[in-house]
């Protein structure tokens, strides 16, 4: 009886496996369809008609439609114009014809699943357009090509631009026969070669032994010479003021500076000087010839070589002058500007111009 039971049990479950794998897939692929729908299926010539496609799949099957592209004929006299998704299952496609004919629509294949379905065959007629060829009168050829409207809008911002660009040019001109009119003021930097102190003053004490002033009567002016000599030789060699002080402060400040017996001649110089001047004291001719070779002496132990021998001389402007250069200036940096701004603007309106007539 167990025995029995055992048998019958592994029949039925044989059965059960026959019908699941024989039926199954038969039951899968019917859950699968495909719907062609026309919207119209009579039209003028020269009309459009849309089919559309709707796929019935199982959920998450891959589903791919046919592709056409764009003027391809569907069935010779029927082309497709354009083909839209709509959604996975769904496609929509754009037909149109332009030849009187009753055209018959084969199935629209669609891939589901790596397996091909059809839809139905459709059916499109095509209707032509009666034409009365006995008044032909009432028929036109074709017309020249017009030109588009013209748009004040599109033409106002390049026509305002170019009263710009104009307003620009003038004032640049305007300008430029200011800077024309405004003459450049020329000036050079002279590098003058100049003497060393030690050198101007030897040259003035050769001049004063030249004229023998040693010997001359007029010991005031000689002494008068000599000191203002010395003086000047100071004031360039150390840099103060040295004929505008008193002999005494001249040898104070050089106290600091100098060989000490070179200043005690100095020294000695300075005051004979002064009684000279303004003592009416008188000297003698060798103490004369004394206080010059002091200078001397004085001159050379204090001298340096190492100063500049050349002058930079840079001219001084006035104002007037300063401010024509100021304008000149102003007036160049304008004009740049206005240059740049210029041609900027040209250079836009002519691409505007070609933009608004190019075909």
């Amino acid at each position: 009886m167990t025995i029995r039971i055992a048998y019958e049990a592994r029949m039925v479950k044989s059965i059960l496996l026959f019908y699941l794998f024989t039926f199954l897939p038969l039951l899968t692929f019917a859950q699968t369809s495909v719907e062609a729908r026309i919207d119209s299926i009579e039209m003028l010539m020269g009309e459009q008609v849309h089919v559309t496609l709707t796929v019935t799949a199982p959920e998450g099957a891959r589903i791919e439609f046919p592709k056409y592209q764009r003027t391809q004929q569907l069935t010779p006299g029927v082309e497709v114009i354009e083909t839209k998704q709509l959604s996975d299952n769904i496609q929509v496609l754009t037909l149109t014809s332009f030849d009187e004919n009753l055209y018959y629509l084969p199935p629209f294949p669609v891939v589901v699943n790596g397996d091909t379905c059809k839809s139905k065959s459709l059916a499109l007629k095509v209707i032509g357009i009666d034409v009365d060829t006995t008044h032909y009168e009432k028929f036109y050829g074709p017309k020249d090509v017009q030109d588009n409207p013209f748009l004040w809008s599109e033409w106002a911002p390049l026509f305002w631009l170019s009263v710009l660009m104009l307003v620009l040019m003038a004032l640049g001109y305007y300008l430029y026969l200011r800077l024309r009119d405004n003459k450049p003021i020329i000036t050079y930097v002279r590098v003058v070669k100049k003497l060393l102190p030690h050198q101007k003053a030897m040259k003035e004490i050769e001049q004063i032994k030249a004229d023998k002033m040693t010997t001359s009567e007029n010991q005031k002016e000689y002494y008068t010479k000599l000191t203002d000599t010395i003086r000047r030789y100071i004031e360039e060699r150390y840099g103060f003021s040295a004929m505008e002080m008193t002999s005494s402060e001249i040898i104070d400040r050089l106290v600091r500076q100098g060989d000490q017996k070179a200043l005690d001649e100095l020294r000695g110089l300075f005051q004979t000087a002064d009684l000279v001047k303004f003592a009416k004291y008188s000297t003698m001719l060798n103490e004369n010839d004394m206080n010059l070779v002091n200078a001397v002496d004085f001159i050379n132990s204090t001298k340096t070589e190492n100063m500049p021998t050349e002058e930079v001389i840079r001219p001084q402007l006035s104002e007037e002058d300063q401010r024509s250069v100021k304008t000149r200036r102003i007036l160049k940096i304008a004009i740049g500007v206005i240059a740049v701004a210029s041609v900027s603007l040209l250079g836009y309106v002519i691409y505007g111009l070609w933009q608004l007539v190019a075909p």
